[in-house]
């Protein structure tokens, strides 16, 4: 008898709610004699005790055999099987079993063919970990052996590794993300089917490569991940890193954890020596990073290297950062250190809540008094005398009170 998967949902703070709400949906496609089935890392995810972030479902119905049983449908994929179906108040991307011809230039098939089989669906996914399917009862189908591979924490492709990277060779990505991401191990053949075919990432779009690489970068595991990367070669075949790999070994040397994105690849582009605004923009372009982005690691690298080259935080050097910027600056600084406590981030912040101003418009005047006091006319005067009153007050040689500035102003014969 089957056990039904509600107890288990419950145990963890609804965690699994995502299951629970698409159950009378897919009960619905039951109801009208199709099957339909989680598949892929929301299955892998729940064995592994993890929170559920998206859903798959898989269906013996054609798109076709969908439309006629919800009226509220959208063609998000429909060639390739997919179809939107709105549902109370969720929506769910329903797909079709199917099965590919050969792929075309390693990356897609030249053809798709639906197909009534859960099994036939489940032979064509990447690793055994995503090859496993659970119904409405709460039943796992594991045709692959993807179970044994969970509870081994281990990578391992559907059937023959080169004929699945051969397929779509951002599995091999994949596969070092999930080293990162699941702080698993790849399997023998495996490993050395990447060491074969990673020349094959030349044919993938960088788009999708730089979205695996970002995944990784944030995995808990990702020294081990970069290690791989090395140890396969694929790290050769990635934008702007074939010729780093003593950078990236240094870099699998840092610990990373508690650092947002940014962070990450700033540390990253330190590790290989490309610190200067023009070389980070030459290299993350190469990623297909969008320009804010881009302009935000800059900033990190800038304030990063401001801190390697002093001991302490001036209030002004505080200032001009900002506390995000120098915050990140310091915990990177303390990474790239191995420093085993990072107090000096609480010393930080505290000194920053005790700045004087934190903008130029918390400053209690502005140049329209300048300009009255003076009786001057504009000019770049104007700005440069404004920014010697800010770093007077940030400095705390003057108090930030406009009778005070004025009178500051007038006993240095500056208006």
């Amino acid at each position: 008898m089957k056990k039904s998967i509600t107890p288990y949902l419950k145990k963890v703070n609804n965690m699994f709610k995502a299951f629970q709400d698409a159950i009378p949906m897919m009960k619905q496609i039951e109801s009208a004699g199709y099957e339909a089935y989680f598949v892929g890392g929301s299955v892998r995810d729940y064995l592994l005790n993890k929170t559920i972030n998206d859903i798959d479902i898989a269906t013996s119905a054609t798109p076709d055999e969908i439309k006629k049983i919800f009226p509220r449908t959208v063609d998000v994929g429909i060639e390739h099987g997919t179809i939107m179906v709105l549902w109370e108040n969720n929506t769910y991307e329903v797909t079709t079993f199917r099965t590919e011809s050969a792929y075309v230039d390693f990356r897609r098939p030249e053809q798709v063919f639906f197909v009534r089989q859960l099994k036939e669906d489940l032979k064509r996914r990447d690793f055994t970990i995503n090859a496993l399917a659970m119904d409405t009862s709460g039943h796992i189908y594991d045709y692959f052996k993807g179970k044994d591979s969970l509870a081994l924490k281990e990578i391992k492709t559907v059937g023959h590794a080169t004929e699945r990277f051969q397929e779509d060779a951002l599995r091999m990505m994949r596969g070092i993300r999930f080293i990162s991401t699941l702080e698993f191990q790849l399997d023998k053949d495996t490993r050395a089917s990447m060491e074969e075919n990673n020349h094959l990432l030349l044919n993938i779009a960088v788009e999708r490569i730089s979205n695996e690489f970002e995944k990784l970068l944030m995995g808990n595991a990702v020294q081990d991940a970069i290690k791989d990367l090395i140890k396969t070669g694929i790290f050769s075949y990635l934008p702007g890193l074939a010729e780093q790999k003593s950078g990236l070994e240094t870099f699998s040397t840092y610990n990373l954890s508690g650092l947002e994105l940014g962070e990450r690849w700033a540390i990253l582009l330190l590790s290989i020596n490309v610190v200067e605004k023009v070389e980070i923009d030459t290299m993350l372009r190469k990623w297909k990073l969008a320009v804010k982005q881009i302009k935000e690691i800059q900033k990190i690298i800038f304030w990063s290297k401001h801190r390697e080259a002093r001991l302490t935080w001036s209030n002004l050097d505080l200032y001009y950062a900002t506390l995000g910027h120098a915050l990140s600056a310091e915990r990177i600084y303390q990474r790239r250190n191995h420093f085993e406590s990072y107090r000096e981030v609480d010393v930080l912040e505290k000194q920053y809540e005790n700045l004087a101003i934190r903008r130029k418009e918390d400053l209690h005047i502005t140049g329209s008094d300048l300009l009255q006091w003076s009786e001057k006319k504009p000019g770049p005067w104007l700005k440069q005398l404004l920014e010697q009153i800010e770093t007077a007050v940030v400095n705390q040689q003057l108090v930030n009170e406009k009778q005070q500035i004025k009178e500051w102003l007038e006993k240095c014969h500056l208006i």
